[in-house]
């Protein structure tokens, strides 16, 4: 089982500051999701990087995992999306779990509880908090294609998660997790 770590975003609300070089308990927000990645099962774990990729790798500890470059990072997750299912394909991996860098609040007991959901190559899992799906989002490898076909702007696989919605199993996890995002500067304060 793979993990999948969306790292690439440019932080454009917050100024221009790469949300994987955000400080958080000392260390770059990107260390503190792979670890999560990590921690709940999956590997290999690929990280995809973009906005001040080259600073990322110099300020963060990054040993233990791919890196892939997202040379289009500016047109939004579904770029970063693509990128890594497709480091992905044909590697031997049953399913990925897809985080985002910008939810510190999430940790390997949400991933792996949601990496226990997987059924088959066919699988379609995600993290719920109060029942509203959130991340990390699992992925059995027969849907990778349609995935990254679908996967454009901001939205990553959000359309393709709708169209699927009968087919998607929804996995508790507010009461070990906390999804909220790190997306503006008043959210700065979550950090520590």
């Amino acid at each position: 089982m793979a993990g999948l770590l969306l790292a690439a975003g440019g932080g454009r609300r917050l100024g221009g500051r790469p949300k994987a070089l955000l400080e958080h308990r000392g260390r770059p927000l990107v260390e503190h999701a792979a670890r999560a990645l990590r921690d709940g099962g999956c590997h290999p774990v690929h990280i995809v990087l973009g906005a001040a990729a080259e600073t990322v790798r110099a300020r963060a500890d990054l040993s233990g995992y791919t890196t892939r470059d997202n040379p289009d990072w500016a047109q939004g997750m579904g770029s970063s999306l693509r990128v890594g299912l497709a480091a992905l394909a044909g590697s031997g991996a049953d399913a990925v779990v897809v985080a985002l860098v910008d939810q510190p609040g999430i940790g390997g007991a949400a991933v792996a509880r949601v990496l226990a959901a997987y059924e088959g190559a066919g699988s379609l899992a995600a993290a719920a908090y109060k029942g509203r799906r959130g991340h990390p989002v699992l992925f059995g490898a027969d849907r990778w294609a349609e995935i990254a076909a679908s996967a454009e702007g901001d939205r990553g696989a959000r359309a393709y998660l709708r169209r699927h919605a009968s087919a998607l199993t929804l996995v508790e996890c507010g009461d070990i997790a906390d999804a909220y995002d790190i997306d503006t500067p008043e959210d700065l304060r979550r950090l520590s």
